[in-house]
């Protein structure tokens, strides 16, 4: 199971420097060029998780697991709010969210998650019955 949540753990810190957003004329950004401090923020929950991989400690894992789940969820509804107030200029709400909706989310946060979801469910081992007979 170790080897699943270091997958994981892989995929998390590979998955932060793929595509994570495309703004039109700009291109695409990773969490470096999204706001520095949540790439910060997401290399520091990973780190956190690793110490709890090397002392086979799945609790830590878990806990790590979910938060980065919980910090995704969050920079994603952020990137959107900063969308929308990104063209807070224009008069109308309708031209703003239209203007917002140009930005997209790319394929990288699936490579997110997916690395996320694997530290949780790497963590999930069964129960082995070490009884010896006689």
């Amino acid at each position: 199971m170790k080897n699943i949540q270091l997958l994981g753990l892989l995929l998390v810190v590979i998955g932060s420097f793929l595509p994570l957003v495309h703004v039109p004329i700009i291109g695409n950004w990773n969490y470096w060029k999204l706001n520095h401090y949540l790439a910060i923020t997401c290399w520091l929950f990973a780190a956190c998780a690793v110490f709890g991989i090397v002392n086979n400690n799945t609790k830590i894992v878990r806990f790590f697991g979910i938060l980065l789940i919980l910090f995704f969820i969050f920079t994603l509804i952020a990137v959107k709010m900063q969308s929308l107030d990104y063209f807070s200029f224009l008069p109308f709400k309708s031209w703003r969210e239209t203007f917002a909706g140009v930005v997209k989310l790319k394929w990288g946060w699936g490579v997110e998650f997916l690395g996320a979801l694997l530290m949780i469910a790497g963590g999930r081992s069964k129960k082995v019955n070490n009884r010896t007979q006689i």
